[in-house]
């Protein structure tokens, strides 16, 4: 089996490694490293939880020649402010023991003080597309200078509408450079944007793109609703030992909170965090941190603030909403099941949500077994309005007051309304008389322009 010590890797990298615990390379970063050591363009498709980050940052410092100059020669772009913070982190992990400098931007702070702090130089750049693109026409950072391109995470970043910012930062890097694109699918979007901007790349494929991890333990419960999801969850993290680090995923920041302050009243305090995109940036990173260190058994939160949370040692994944396309199903899940070590996905499912998990497992090639429904939790007959909507529930809809008079199903009209609109109605006796007093006061005027000429 191959180590890092057998890819020509210099004595500063190796021993960044080494204070990491890094001896023996994943299978894209055993596979990535020649490739991009050759200067090729790459693809790589690769499950979350492989070792992405370093598969292709790696190889880009080992062949990063010494530069006086601190222009960004190394360009990362990502979707989300959250995988700036992820990728910076590895990337200073890796050069601590170089002279190199990265920096990191992202919409949602100040752009005045990151365009001060890019002024400073850097030698590499991870950035959210919009956010560079704004600070390249504030002339803070100029990418004349960049040799390598990585676009990261390139299915989330298209899904997310960043197709245009993307294509307005290709008119400011040089046509000359390699350029390497991660993703953990390859959607149609993707491929196209490979035909445009990459020269002839060779492709790596770890794992087909609708392959869990083998390390993951899938299985479902059929419920009906919102609040008897909730009554299970509180029962499955009260009653299951096992569950030390939970992830739950939701579908939008509203089921966020209301999940998070019903089981914030029911669990012990400090049992839970979440996040979404009406947190604070700092709240975020402390909620993280937070269960990152199992201050925190449970985190709840949704795909787009998720996308760049990376932990270790995550015991269980929660769809408590299933997402609409079965890729997102695969990179939740993914996030347990990490180095070797076995993980647990569980998914709630109710009606609305059967043809999404139907898709799933038509995309994994595999049924997902349905265990039996607790005994013990109470099943809830209240619906959340937006599940009564989707199930089509005829009662749900308000009806229009009756007239308690007449016993109608119609809405009594407005007393402006019962009047006749004379207006509209020519011949009205009403619009008669008005006309006739117009005309009697016209012929007085004439009359009285002709007395005064007169005299």
């Amino acid at each position: 089996m191959a180590t890092f010590r057998d890819l020509n890797i210099t004595k500063p990298f190796l021993n960044a490694l080494d204070d990491l615990g890094y001896e023996t390379p994943t299978p894209i970063q055993e596979q990535a490293f020649p490739i991009v050591m050759s200067g090729k363009d790459l693809i790589g498709v690769a499950q979350t939880g492989t070792g992405k980050t370093i598969a292709y940052m790696l190889p880009l410092l080992r062949s990063l020649p010494f530069s006086a100059e601190r222009k960004p020669r190394i360009l990362v772009l990502v979707p989300t402010r959250e995988l700036v913070f992820q990728v910076v982190e590895h990337i200073e992990q890796l050069i601590h023991y170089t002279n190199m400098v990265v920096q990191g931007f992202y919409g949602g702070a100040n752009i005045k003080t990151q365009g001060h702090r890019a002024l400073e130089g850097m030698d590499i750049c991870v950035s959210t597309p919009g956010r560079l693109f704004d600070l390249v026409m504030a002339g803070a950072i100029n990418l004349k200078a960049v040799k390598k391109l990585v676009i990261d995470e390139a299915d989330e970043m298209l899904n997310l509408g960043l197709r245009h910012q993307l294509i307005n930062l290709f008119d400011h890097i040089p046509e000359k450079r390699q350029s390497l694109l991660f993703s953990a699918t390859f959607s149609y979007d993707v491929e196209e944007m490979i035909k445009t901007y990459f020269n002839r790349p060779q492709m790596i494929e770890i794992e087909r793109s609708g392959i869990p991890l083998d390390t993951i333990t899938q299985s479902a419960y059929s419920v009906d609703n919102f609040y008897t999801k909730t009554n299970l969850l509180e029962h499955l993290l009260t009653t299951d030992e096992s569950m030390d680090k939970v992830m739950v995923f939701v579908k939008n920041k509203n089921i966020a909170e209301l999940l998070f302050r019903l089981l914030d009243q029911r669990l012990e305090p400090g049992t839970l965090r979440v996040i979404h995109t009406s947190k604070s940036q700092n709240f975020r990173i402390r909620s993280v941190k937070m269960f990152a260190k199992g201050e925190v058994r449970v985190l709840i939160a949704t795909d787009l603030i998720a996308r760049g949370v990376d932990i270790a040692d995550v015991t269980h994944v929660i769809n408590f909403n299933l997402p609409q396309t079965p890729e997102t199903y695969i990179h939740r899940i993914g996030r347990t099941g990490r180095a070797e070590k076995e993980g647990i996905a569980l998914s709630f499912v109710n009606e609305i949500e059967t043809p999404y998990f139907k898709q799933i497992e038509a995309l994994m090639e595999q049924e997902v077994p349905f265990l039996d429904f607790p005994e013990e939790v109470e099943v809830s007959d209240q619906y959340l309005d937006e599940e009564k909507l989707k199930l089509g529930n005829v009662n749900y809809r308000k009806p229009y007051k009756a007239d308690k008079e007449k016993g109608a199903a119609t809405q009594e009209k407005k007393a402006k309304n019962t009047k006749v609109n004379s207006k509209r109605i020519k011949n009205h006796p009403e619009n008669k008389a008005k006309k006739n007093r117009n005309q009697q006061k016209q012929k007085a005027k004439k009359a009285r322009r002709r007395n005064n000429n007169k005299g």
